[in-house]
């Protein structure tokens, strides 16, 4: 699959419903980063600050929306800006506002991609309500338009190098990721609910040596990809957690790469916006491994757990 951005908003062209319909859309949640950094670009530019998210099945954004009459969109609850933002976008060609109901339960601020769910389960919504197509390419798009910056959860059937501020994949991987067990926890728990401002970071810095080295691990990303090979992705994941201390550190990430190594983990993965951090684990793991990696965590602080499979 190939994806290309202007960075304008993407126009369309289906022949839309005369009728008032209502619309649906849902959107899912990510459990932040595998892979984030600075990569060249095949186009000869860069470099171009890309990511590759995790998937994460525990949370859920469903949208609605009414066609009304005139060009205002509402929205419910009035603060979802970002979504209404994006249905205005959505519905850029189309003679007619409405009203948009958000709701679902993804945690807000943590770095499991609240506002990228909003996001598109609105446009989701939005085009459902008038008969018109939604591809990812364009999903990202106005993601991108609405929010500066985006994830990649419309990208559901693959995966992607994506770059968060430009709204276009770096590179399709052309497959899902490996089956993968994952224990996941809140890595600051001080800061447990108080959420990050992912636009308030200043966009990180990577000096030559450390792009070479992300594109180093892009390539071994598309062979963990392309082989499904587990391990190999959990060693990406963990040198990606590494090299990004600097941005947003981890507390006591040394500690929790101990916990990885006791109990077997395959690697350690970060939420790069967020306060939540994951033990990724082969599927078939017996569970006195998790069980332990559990204790030693607690025995570390971190309280709020939850575990899941890819």
């Amino acid at each position: 699959m190939s994806v290309t951005s202007t960075g304008a908003v993407p126009a369309f062209s289906a022949s839309v419903r005369t009728s008032v319909c209502v619309g649906t859309g849902t959107a899912p949640a990510h459990h932040g980063e595998l892979l984030q950094g600075a990569f060249t670009d095949a186009a000869g530019q860069g470099p171009v600050r890309a990511l590759v998210t995790l998937p994460c099945p525990l949370y859920t954004t469903r949208a609605t929306f009414t066609p009304a009459p005139g060009g205002a969109v509402t929205v419910s609850p009035p603060w979802k800006t970002k979504a209404r933002r994006a249905a205005e976008l959505a519905l850029r060609d189309v003679p007619s506002g409405g009203h948009l109901e958000v709701s679902g339960n993804v945690p807000l601020g943590r770095g499991f991609g609240s506002s990228t769910s909003d996001v598109l389960a609105a446009v989701r919504a939005v085009r459902d309500a008038v008969g018109a197509p939604l591809t990812a390419g364009e999903a990202a798009r106005l993601a991108v338009c609405a929010e500066t910056a985006s994830d990649a959860l419309m990208f559901e059937e693959t995966t992607v190098l994506f770059a968060q501020r430009e709204g276009r994949p770096l590179e399709d991987f052309g497959n899902t990721l490996p089956p993968l067990r994952v224990l996941g926890f809140g890595s600051r728990p001080e800061a447990t609910g108080r959420g990050v401002d992912t636009l308030a970071l200043p966009p990180p810095r990577y000096d030559d040596t450390e792009t070479a080295r992300f594109d180093q691990l892009r390539v071994l990303l598309r062979k963990a990809i392309r082989t499904q090979d587990a391990a190999l992705l959990g060693t990406v994941a963990t040198e990606s957690a590494v090299l990004n201390q600097r941005r947003l550190p981890v507390p006591a990430l040394d500690r929790i790469l101990t916990v990885a190594d006791t109990c077997g983990a395959l690697g350690v993965q970060i939420a790069h916006s967020g306060d939540i951090a994951g033990l990724l684990f082969a599927p078939e793991t017996p569970k006195p491994r998790t069980t332990l990696a559990r204790a030693l965590l607690r025995r570390a602080g971190i309280e709020e757990l939850w575990e899941w499979r890819l």
